[in-house]
This record gives C-alpha cells, structure tokens and sequence, in this order.
C-alpha cells in the first residue's frame, strides 16, 4: 500500500528555512502590530482625568500591563537583532528556532495583556469582582484558542491517500512538467 505525502514540498533543506523564517516573521509582524495598539492604549491612560481614582489594585494592575507589554514588544523585536547578529554566518537554523521560540513567548505575552487590560477596564467600568470574571474567562479562551484548537487541530489524522496525486513527467528539456493524476486514470 503506497502512502501519499500530503503536503510535499520539492525543496532544499535552505529552502525550507528560509520558508519558515518568512513565516515567522509574518507571524510575529502581526503580533507587533496588535501588542503594539494595546501597548499605545496603555501609555495614554495616565494621561486621562478618571486615571487618578484608580485604587492600589488598579494602578498596580495597570503598572503590570505596562511593564508586561514592553517586554513582548522586546520578544517580539528579539529576532531582528538576531538576524542582525548571525546574518551570512550559515546558522538560519537556529535563527528560526529563535524565531519560533519568541513568536511563542510573545503570544503567551499577548494573552495576558488581553486578560490584564481587560480585567482592568472591567475593574473601572464595573467592579473588582466583574474584572476578575472578565479575567478568568478571557484566560480561559485563551487556553482553549492558543492551546487547545492547535493541539486538537495536530492530533485529527490526516488522510492516508490523496483524492489526486501529482505525477512529474519530463517535457524532453530536462524540466518537469507537472499533470494531475487521478485514481483509475493510468
């Protein structure tokens, strides 16, 4: 019984690097942006007249967020210096495993200051009690989403055959040609 590959890529070892780095750095340009907006949020909150009745709590809450967003914004820049570092020096391997770990980091990161900066809002807006709600239900979701969906998603087998498989050819001029082939077509 032949199994297919489902996702066979005809590339170079350096190819797949540097795929994998293109990634990660889309990977974590979105996260720049988005701890980014929540980091710019933050900083302009002392600045606002309601700032100044927040509780020990609250402003020792808020001291947190600010301190927890700079550092993912750190992780998040962390690779470009990397990169910087071992540019031309034939290591991308472990320039993308450094990538992948603070691509990691700077979720996990992301998804306390969206439980933080929540809680606090709550906390303001409603109460002491509704914010830690807000918060344990924020936590949760992201468990589930950060966690749980991407283990789920890894563990759902994935089909031992393809519907149509690629068959390469030869056109005469030592350049693949690529035809469909079907099941039953031979």
């Amino acid at each position: 019984m032949q199994k297919y590959v489902l996702y066979h890529r005809r590339e170079t070892y350096a190819e797949k690097l540097d795929r994998n780095w293109a990634e990660i750095l889309q990977e974590l340009r979105i996260l720049q942006t988005g701890l980014q907006l929540v980091a710019g949020f933050l900083l302009t909150l002392p600045f606002q007249n309601r700032f100044t009745i927040l509780d020990d709590y609250a402003q020792a809450l808020y001291l947190i967020l600010v301190v927890t967003a700079a550092v993912a914004l750190v992780v998040v820049l962390t690779p470009l210096s990397v990169h910087r570092w071992l540019f031309r020096k034939q290591v991308k391997d472990r320039l993308v495993a450094s990538g992948a770990w603070a691509a990691k980091v700077a979720l996990g990161l992301a998804a306390l200051l969206i439980m933080g900066t929540s809680a606090l809002i709550f906390d303001v807006v409603l109460g002491r009690w509704q914010s830690w709600v807000a918060g344990a239900c924020l936590c949760l979701l992201s468990i589930v989403m950060f966690l749980g969906v991407p283990a789920v998603i890894s563990r759902v087998p994935e089909p031992t055959k393809l519907p149509e498989s690629e068959v390469i050819t030869h056109d005469g001029d030592d350049r693949p040609s690529h035809e469909e082939h079907r099941d039953g077509d031979d």
